[in-house]
């Protein structure tokens, strides 16, 4: 558990905290998908509630956490936006029928800011395909846990320029890993290097 917690503390240190002036939040546009997906005016009417019901939890979410200050929580903030996303899926699936509905899932999915993470699927993959012990596993989720957090309390230092957020994601990856590394067998860390190739910087469009 020390070992954990060192982690934690060695990639959060890593990371440099400001207060934040100015950040306008931008959501979700769901006119563009009413342009590609041919709705009855029963379902335009009910999409339009839906959609503004969670854009309206959405925003008083991020006031809340705005106003926290220097102190914004984005980790509790990300993570309270895709719990909204999950609900609002589970209101719309009713509304929507089920090809209209793929499509509405995988719009969202394109255009809803992730968290900067493994997410929980690649994790599960991790975990079974590295066939990591419990121990090795819960350094990888620490370690995970301190990359989200040192990326977003570095946000108000790169905020609106991609090429430094790009250099801020690949400083704390490279600290992710390393961590991940020491606690791995080799063998282990190399499935788990496999595994994780393909999980790149995005950028905000």
């Amino acid at each position: 558990m020390k070992r954990v917690k060192t982690v934690f503390f060695a990639l959060a240190l890593g990371a440099v905290a400001m207060s934040c002036s100015g950040d306008k939040k931008k959501g979700i546009d769901y006119n563009q998908f009413k342009t590609e997906v041919q709705l009855t005016p029963d379902q335009v009417k009910s999409f339009d509630e839906i959609t503004k019901k969670y854009q309206d939890l959405q925003e008083q979410n991020y006031q809340a956490a705005k106003a926290q200050g220097g102190n914004m929580d984005r980790v509790a903030l990300g993570i309270k936006g895709e719990e909204l996303r999950a609900q609002q899926a589970i209101e719309m699936a009713k509304v929507l029928d089920g090809p209209q509905m793929e499509r509405f899932n995988k719009f969202v999915d394109e255009n809803s800011r992730k968290r900067p993470r493994y997410d929980n699927a690649l994790l599960e993959k991790i975990k079974a395909e590295a066939q990591l012990s419990e121990d090795e596993f819960k350094v990888v989720n620490a370690a995970n846990d301190a990359f989200e957090k040192a990326f977003n309390d570095a946000h108000d230092v790169y905020h609106g320029n991609n090429d430094l957020a790009k250099e801020y994601w690949e400083k704390f990856d490279a600290q992710r890993k390393a961590a991940i590394q020491k606690a791995l067998t080799p063998e282990h860390y190399t499935k788990f290097e496999e595994i994780v190739k393909d999980v790149q910087f995005k950028g905000r469009k």
